[in-house]
């Protein structure tokens, strides 16, 4: 063999190697790529769940407010009840107190005898 065909046969092997180079890196940078792609596809549908779950406690949060507010509200309802029939029981048990016409309480246990008038006892 001539040196001419030892520097073409080393020189097609250099390019063939070359050539097989490139084409490792050029499939390696599209793998890169494909995986670039797939990550910003997850960033965005994770971005997009991100939303709904704030927007979800946001949500909750105000019904949870409101809630607390009703059962406040609520709380405050019974306490007034309390408080009115506290007093109205009080306005019953004054009533009672000061009414000549209400029989005392012992008298009220004892069993009108049959045949007699409540209206016309003699209160003297």
């Amino acid at each position: 063999m001539s040196a001419v065909a030892i520097v073409v046969i080393a020189v097609i092997a250099i390019v063939a190697v070359g050539l097989v180079y490139a084409a490792n890196r050029r499939k390696q940078e599209q793998r890169l790529e494909d995986r670039r792609h797939v990550a910003a596809e997850h960033r965005q549908e994770a971005d997009t769940r991100h939303l709904a779950a704030e927007k979800e406690e946001a949500v909750a949060d105000e019904q949870a407010a409101v809630a607390r507010r009703e059962a406040a509200e609520a709380e405050e309802r019974a306490r007034q009840a309390r408080e009115t029939r506290t007093a109205a029981d009080a306005h019953e048990e004054y009533a009672r107190d000061v009414d000549p016409d209400a029989t005392p309480a012992a008298d009220q246990d004892v069993a009108e005898p049959e045949g007699s008038d409540p209206a016309r006892r003699d209160t003297t």
